[in-house]
């Protein structure tokens, strides 16, 4: 039976002040001084991903910064295609309110480890559950496309939950339990018409020295 594997990275940490808000889909920047201390995760990266891949980045600037800093940390330079299915979840027009503004708007408890409950829609936003919706035949697509290959993807912790959902056949409530750490990959396998979740959450380590 064919394989198709995907590997999902997600982008490193943005910087500090978008951290202070909901910045959903919103275009914000990496944070410099994390791209500096975390050299060690973008050489695990280089070295840990397949060669030679497809590569996916969403139209989030910080995807694409997350992908040239594994070019730059060893992995030969491949190139990138955008693909917006796979963007991270859009909280209309509660994007860039102070999280505890956030909260207060609200109509549904938020889920314990998501700002968010899974099928509360934001005005003019998305649920979590449409973002499942859209992610799933957007990683179908790409199953299709590239049978028995190896594909890349640079995503969001929100669009790496959903195509976890999408592959395990449930909804967007049991995947939110999986932590989905800055620069941590996660694995799926297509084998032949059946997914299996390799790995979730695999995060950079470094070996200490031999005495």
């Amino acid at each position: 039976m064919t394989t198709t594997r995907l590997f999902l990275v997600r982008h490193a940490l943005v910087e500090p002040s978008a951290r202070l808000t909901m910045y959903g889909a919103m275009d914000v920047g990496l944070c410099e001084l994390a791209l500096r201390q975390e050299a060690a995760s973008y050489r695990w990266l280089a070295a840990r991903l397949p060669r030679p891949a497809r590569w996916i980045i969403t139209p989030l600037s910080r995807t694409r910064a997350t992908a040239a800093a594994i070019f730059a940390a060893g992995y030969a330079e491949a190139p990138l295609e955008t693909h917006p299915e796979l963007i991270e979840q859009h909280l209309g027009e509660w994007e860039g309110l102070p999280h505890e503004a956030f909260a207060e708007r609200l109509r549904h408890p938020a889920h314990p480890f998501w700002s968010i409950g899974v099928d509360e829609r934001p005005p003019g936003g998305e649920s979590f559950t449409d973002v499942i919706g859209r992610v799933g035949p957007a990683v179908d697509r790409l199953v299709a496309e590239n049978a028995g290959g190896d594909v890349v993807i640079v995503a969001h912790g929100g669009s790496i939950r959903a195509a976890l959902a999408h592959a395990m056949g449930v909804g967007g409530l049991p995947v939110l339990a999986f932590s989905i750490k800055n620069l941590a990959l996660s694995r799926l396998e297509k084998i032949g018409s059946d997914w299996r979740v390799a790995a979730v959450n695999e995060e950079p380590f470094t070996l200490p020295a031999e005495e």
